[in-house]
């Protein structure tokens, strides 16, 4: 692993001052938007002629990339003391320090990336060996040939005589079994391996549509224009898998409803009285709530009412859209902190719930969630409805009498005091479990 691991964001840094679309520096730089995206947030190395290529494209030297600045280091160092406020770090000091020690200050930077990197990667493989499929069911299949062969040695290799006929059909059952373990391990390296070579620049089906719409600031213009879903789907997301592509298409096409239902510019003129309601911008369109809470995600960076986080879950809690807000993160695979109120209003259908929330452990502002649960579909007769929620998040107003309700973001890495919807013990520390 390179010994610097925030290259990334400072490519995101200097693209962002120059005013440059992540989609067009990737597409100047001759590699997808969603392997650009993992390597602006440091999921990914970057060297090389491709590095080259950036920094070109950039107007920088490449060490100001790998090397970076002053203020990069004492961005970084005040971070990582927001992220461990027990610490009674100086932050007023920070300058001073960096220049004093700039050894030392690039040491702790560097150790507080990687423990993010670390983070990181002990999630991702949680969630892969929780969530594949494929991968539980060949260790099942693996553990069951196993078993047999022990199963039919035993017997031979218990006392006393055996009947011909059945010892020869125990070896043929061990032999047999042999060779299927044998090539069920075969077969589980192969898919691993392919999978960590597709991995390294796309990941799973569902984050390379994530690292589309984050590319795209999660406005399709093609669509909002009346573009055709599957042939903005097919255009945008030619370099995505195609089990990514189909997901990409499904999107497209709600997309495409939302913005037939909800033209984007009387909804730009409607957000200037509206702001982030979804409630008056529904009322407004004779819509429902979850549909106005998708549109305001999907809005234009520009729009007048700021921007908005967005996350969707079906009826078993798995994350099937999400839009963060730096404030307020969202992990992926549905592994969240179960209060927030986008799980309780799965419990309370076609019921607007609305909260204030402060992230635990996190120095940032509050923000206001908005939840609503409807039936996903039509109905139909004599079939109990499926339902799916949405969940909206917004800066809470300045002036809000409603004191924020402490929430985590994932029990993983909560360092939140004892609390009775704590699954399993934090990796920040002894939260009581």
């Amino acid at each position: 692993m390179a010994r610097d691991t925030l290259t990334g964001s400072r490519i995101r840094e200097r693209r962002i001052i120059l005013g440059m679309k992540q989609a067009e520096l990737a597409r100047r730089a001759d590699i997808s938007a969603s392997y650009l995206n993992l390597i602006e947030h440091n999921r990914r190395r970057i060297g090389g002629k491709l590095l080259l290529d950036i920094a070109e494209i950039l107007g920088v030297e490449p060490s100001m990339l790998t090397e970076g600045a002053e203020a990069a280091l004492i961005a970084a160092l005040r971070e990582a003391a927001l992220h461990a406020q027990s610490s009674g770090a100086e932050l007023d000091r920070l300058d001073e320090f960096a220049g004093r020690f700039p050894g030392w200050a690039r040491l702790l930077a560097d150790s507080r990336a990687r423990i993010e990197t670390l983070e990181r990667s002990v999630e991702a493989l949680t969630d892969r060996l929780a969530h594949d499929p494929h991968l539980a069911d060949a260790l099942h299949e693996m553990l069951s040939t196993v078993t047999a062969i022990r199963s039919a040695a035993s017997i031979l290799a218990e006392p006393g005589e055996i009947d011909p006929d059945w010892q020869r059909r125990f070896h043929r059952n061990i032999y047999e079994d042999s060779a299927r373990l044998a090539e069920s391990s075969r077969s589980l390296a192969s898919y691993l391996e392919a999978e960590g070579k597709a991995a390294a620049e796309s990941g799973t089906p569902q984050e390379e549509v994530e690292a589309l719409f984050e590319a795209a600031d999660y406005h399709i213009a093609p669509l909002d224009a009346g573009g055709l879903p599957g042939e903005v789907a097919q255009e945008l997301g030619a370099a995505l898998s195609p089990t990514a592509r189909a997901l990409l298409r499904r999107a497209f096409e709600r997309y495409a409803a939302d913005a037939a239902a909800l033209p984007l510019p009387q909804v730009l003129e409607a957000v200037v009285v509206t702001g982030t309601d979804p409630l008056a911008l529904a009322r407004r369109f004779g819509t429902d709530p979850a549909r106005a809470m998708r549109r305001l995600a999907t809005l234009p960076p520009s729009a007048p009412c700021g921007q908005v986080g967005l996350a969707i879950c079906d009826a078993s809690g798995v994350f099937t859209f999400r839009k963060p807000l730096p404030d307020f993160p969202i992990p992926r695979f549905g592994a969240d902190c179960p209060l927030w109120p986008l799980f309780a209003a799965l419990s309370r259908p076609m019921s607007v719930l609305s909260r204030v929330l402060h992230s635990a452990g996190r120095q940032s502002g509050a923000v206001t969630a908005i939840a609503f649960a409807q039936p996903a579909g039509p109905p139909e007769i004599n079939r109990e409805p499926v339902f799916e929620a949405h969940m909206m998040i917004a800066p809470a107003r300045a002036r809000t009498e409603e004191r924020p309700e402490e929430v985590g973001v994932t029990c993983r890495i909560c360092p939140r005091a004892p609390c009775p919807a704590r699954r399993e013990p934090s990796l920040l520390g002894e939260p009581g479990f």
